[in-house]
């Protein structure tokens, strides 16, 4: 039924999805009718293709003849795609091949360039943009000769629980997934931080998505011993880098955590409870604890674990705000139950939560951006004008741009040298900068 309300209706709806539709809808009607609406179309067209910056100039040559095509008395349909086929590959030929740049519109993660990934956030933006997917090293940037809790850390939350990772039970998962790459690519591309739900399940230690205490069939991800060695791989491979680990421990299993990190071979990088400052004092210099290898840290939330494994019970260190929907409320940055108050200054670690208590991945692109700059105000005032160390995420790469990375950026900045960017901060000295 192509009548005239139809094909507006189509018209209004295919401008926010691409162009490539509408001219094949618009292609199956009468030549009165296509060349009507096709003078509705020729300003989205010129819309599409001009819409980036450093794509108008390919667009312009080429603009009469696609009018001619339109308006002359043998109009030609295949011409008419052949010439748009054309337009669409001399206005994207400024950008492709690794030469797009932030936020420039891309087809394939190639068209972008280094540290950038090709991304579609339907709740920002039409089309796919590159945006950023990897960080920025502090230690290697600015420098690694101030205390560990001078720093800020991208963290991923329920790091294991990565869309697509094969079952290792046999079962179909059920369960949610809360990131989209393994754990080397999450270490590759920046992240220092590393959530992981541990649990007693076949003999083992695993790490499973679950509830109620108990790991299943339908709830587990992978033996906790095939992460921790990707963990080791990346420390052997980064002899200057520091890794944290946070644990949501449900293992009961006598040294159960003691044993797998053992045999991951992850003890010879452990960083020992005794350097670990219990009264708000500073830790020990990064590059001390680079220079002693002890470059792991590791966080459990079973108290009793640090005096029976040596295992550091995260909230003797650190204070965290509420995670999932409830540390997602404007304005708003409360204590999670078993840390103490935001601004107890006796912790010296601050960790920012800010994902969905149901990960959504749609909603992800918009969360890790400027809501979660604001969240880190937000939660910079509620911890005593302390900054954050950590900040955790689902779905740590999508972003509207800068996204998580951008965040991590500031937060570096503003500890570093009090710049609003860690990139203000380099060959400057602590202190040196303005805030920005």
């Amino acid at each position: 039924h192509h009548n005239i309300e139809s094909i507006s209706l189509c018209f209004f709806f295919c401008q926010f999805l691409s162009p490539q539709l509408w001219l094949c809808y618009l292609s199956q009607f009468s030549k009165q009718t296509y060349r009507f609406f096709s003078f509705l179309y020729i300003p989205f067209l010129l819309s599409f293709f001009s819409s980036n910056n450093n794509k108008k100039k390919s667009f312009s040559p080429l603009s009469s003849v696609f009018f001619s095509i339109i308006m002359g008395p043998h109009q030609n349909i295949s011409s008419l795609f052949l010439i748009f086929s054309v337009l669409f590959v001399v206005a994207a030929a400024d950008c492709s091949n690794g030469t797009c740049k932030l936020d420039d519109k891309c087809s394939s993660d190639a068209d972008c360039g280094p540290g950038l990934y090709c991304l579609s956030c339907t709740l920002s933006f039409q089309g796919n943009r590159c945006v950023r997917s990897t960080g920025t090293d502090p230690f290697k940037l600015v420098n690694s000769s101030l205390p560990f809790n001078k720093y800020a850390f991208l963290t991923t939350h329920n790091a294991f629980a990565i869309e697509g990772e094969p079952s290792h039970t046999g079962i179909p998962r059920v369960t949610p997934t809360n990131q989209e790459d393994n754990i080397t690519q999450q270490l590759n591309n920046g992240v220092r931080g590393l959530m992981l739900d541990t649990y007693d399940f076949d003999g083992a230690i695993w790490l499973c998505h679950s509830f109620g205490g108990q790991c299943h069939d339908y709830t587990a991800f992978e033996p906790a011993i095939d992460t921790l060695k990707e963990i080791e791989g990346f420390l052997s491979a980064n002899p200057s880098e520091i890794v944290t680990l946070i644990l949501e421990d449900y293992v009961e299993t006598p040294n159960g955590l003691t044993k797998v990190f053992t045999d991951a071979g992850l003890m010879k990088y452990w960083f020992p409870v005794a350097k670990m400052p219990k009264g708000g004092q500073d830790w020990p210099l990064v590059s001390d604890m680079v220079t002693n290898n002890q470059r792991l840290i590791v966080f459990t939330s079973v108290k009793s674990k640090e005096q029976s494994e040596g295992i550091a019970y995260q909230w003797n260190y650190m204070v965290e705000n509420q995670y999932g929907d409830g540390g997602m409320e404007k304005g708003n940055c409360p204590n999670r139950a078993e840390s103490s108050a935001m601004n107890d200054k006796s912790k010296s670690l601050v960790l920012v939560n800010y994902f969905r208590t149901l990960p959504l991945k749609p909603l992800a692109c918009v969360q890790n951006s400027g809501h979660l700059l604001d969240m880190l105000m937000t939660c910079h005032d509620a911890a005593a004008n302390r900054w954050a160390n950590f900040i955790a995420v689902d779905f740590y790469k999508r972003s509207e741009g800068g996204g998580a990375f951008l965040a991590t950026d500031t937060l570096n900045g503003q500890l570093l040298c009090n710049c609003g960017d860690v990139h203000s901060c380099a060959g400057s000295t602590p202190g040196s900068c303005t805030r920005s």
